[in-house]
């Protein structure tokens, strides 16, 4: 029997972790792509950061109202009857209303600031949801196929991608009827900024699929699938589909504070959500237009600050995962 081997501190850290776990007796375990993955994203704290203020963020837009104030209750004593702006230093804040009051009309800023995150997230998420559908569909056709079909659907990205979507979205919301397809109010302008933002924002998807599509078709796997008479839907959802589930969540999870932002932006030019309902992009909007930042800035700061930490989250979190699937980085 041979005597174990004496690997001294030095020279373990040059032998490879599987080979000193062998020469410690315990037994070597693979790891699937998705182990790894985690373990790498695990190790990356700005990402785990990003992910607990994700999860924070889904949390207060799910359970955050039900805890909260009316944000339609009006504070007419806690305003300064002369200047209009809240009693006290940093815009009200108190023990009662821990992030202040609005000017002028004392509703709590802090129940308006956690329903303006159950907008926000609800259109980032759902519209992602769509562009990703429709991103993923066309981009695996166009990816597979080639020819004819490629250079169509390539030309439809195009076209989609150098249409004027703010201008087009100011316009729809102006031409589009109060009620309309049985919905009405801000049910019927969520559905539609969730339609605009998603439909005219899958050809970002398409293109990463098609790129990745185009990589995948010429692999071993793909031959072997087609010399056993596999088809092209079989090929191209049981085969290549599972093989892009990485690129898909990576740019899912970038696409979201992209849409979170255009939302914003929409009910900043007031083609939003319809007050009273809470919105960041419209306490923006009330803060610039009605001058309330010269009197309280702490009105612009918080839902400016609530919009930036949801955007750079996502952006920390997606950065992230994107380095875990990545084999390449280090």
């Amino acid at each position: 029997m041979a005597a174990p081997l004496d690997v001294s501190p030095a020279d373990a850290e040059a032998v490879p972790e599987a080979v000193t776990a062998g020469l410690s007796g315990q037994r070597i375990e693979g790891r699937s792509l998705g182990q790894i993955a985690w373990l790498r994203l695990r190790r990356d704290k700005v990402a785990v950061g990003g992910a607990i203020v994700i999860l924070f963020l889904i949390l207060v837009a799910i359970f955050g109202p039900f805890l909260v104030q009316n944000p339609d209750t009006y504070h007419p004593n806690l305003i300064n009857s002369t200047l209009q702006g809240p009693n006290g230093a940093f815009g009200g804040i108190s023990l009662a209303h821990p992030l202040g009051v609005e000017p002028q009309t004392g509703r709590d800023m802090l129940a308006r600031v956690v329903y303006g995150a159950r907008i926000s997230l609800l259109i980032g998420f759902l519209s992602t949801l769509l562009a990703v559908v429709i991103g993923v569909f066309f981009g695996l056709i166009s990816g597979y196929f080639g020819g004819w079909v490629d250079t169509v659907i390539a030309r439809v990205m195009d076209v989609f991608l150098a249409f004027p979507l703010l201008v087009f979205a100011i316009a729809l919301v102006g031409v589009v009827p109060t009620t309309s397809f049985g919905l009405s109010g801000n049910t019927l302008r969520v559905t539609m900024l969730i339609f605009i933002i998603g439909f005219f924002n899958w050809p970002y998807m398409g293109r990463i699929i098609r790129g990745q599509t185009l990589s995948l078709r010429e692999r071993e796997f793909v031959d072997a699938a087609r010399s056993l008479g596999g088809r092209g839907p079989y090929i191209l959802f049981r085969e290549l589909l599972p093989n892009l589930w990485g690129p898909i969540l990576v740019y899912s999870t970038l696409l979201i504070p992209t849409n979170i932002i255009f939302e914003a932006s929409l009910s900043y030019l007031g083609v939003g959500i319809i007050p009273p309902t809470p919105s960041w992009g419209a306490m923006l909007s009330n803060a610039v237009l009605n001058g309330y930042y010269y009197i309280d800035p702490m009105y612009m700061v918080i839902p400016g600050l609530a919009v930036f930490v949801t955007v750079m989250a996502f952006n920390l979190f997606g950065d992230g995962l994107r380095d875990a699937i990545d084999p390449k980085t280090r």
